[in-house]
């Protein structure tokens, strides 16, 4: 029962470090900030959490492993590329939106993280991107989609999508499929072979 009440915590302690890191930066944010923030004295999350580094590790690689879980699912579908290709922007859209904070810090705090972990970082990031370009070569090999730079299309398409904690609302008009359809039309029109 005191680990799972430690874990509660502690999960408790990265939700409110992630709001903390949205709103003033990771380098910016101390321990004691930290502490202040969650309302409880800066010794107290030593017996929760290592290091508000331990923090910044768990957001990324856990927001990593979502992003790697949702398109590992849609590989494994028969599909057209260019069908592909959308469920992975849905997919990619639905794990940004559903938890805005985590994404925000995942972009813009990344580099952070300490030499090692950030190593396996980029190689989670760069092996990402990889499946991305994979569906484009596909698509190309089966008629779908025009030759293009693959690598550069992923990134554009990648970075048109991922600033979307900096304006997404779970309030607003569109939802997080909405917003998919709408960017993969863009896209995938314009990959088509005409």
């Amino acid at each position: 029962m005191i680990t799972k009440t430690k874990l509660n915590r502690k999960q408790q302690i990265i939700e409110k470090a992630t709001q903390l890191f949205q709103k003033q930066g990771y380098a910016a944010t101390s321990m004691r900030d930290l502490a202040g923030y969650i309302g409880i004295e800066a010794a107290s999350l030593y017996s929760h959490i290592k290091s508000k580094e331990e923090i910044l590790q768990t957001i990324c690689f856990q927001m990593a492993n979502d992003f790697f879980q949702s398109l590992e699912k849609i590989e494994l579908e028969k599909l057209s590329a260019d069908e592909k290709l959308k469920k992975a922007v849905i997919s990619h859209v639905k794990v940004l939106t559903k938890d805005s904070a985590a994404s925000a810090v995942f972009f813009s705090e990344w580099r952070h993280l300490s030499e090692s972990y950030l190593k396996d970082f980029l190689t989670m990031r760069n092996n990402y991107e990889n499946k991305f370009i994979q569906i484009l070569i596909d698509g190309h090999k089966e008629g779908v989609f025009k030759k293009m730079d693959a690598k550069f299309t992923v990134l554009a398409l990648l970075s048109s999508i991922n600033w979307m904690p900096s304006w997404y609302k779970p309030e607003g008009k569109l939802t997080p499929e909405e917003i998919a359809e709408n960017v993969t039309d863009v896209f995938i029109n314009g990959l088509k072979i005409r």
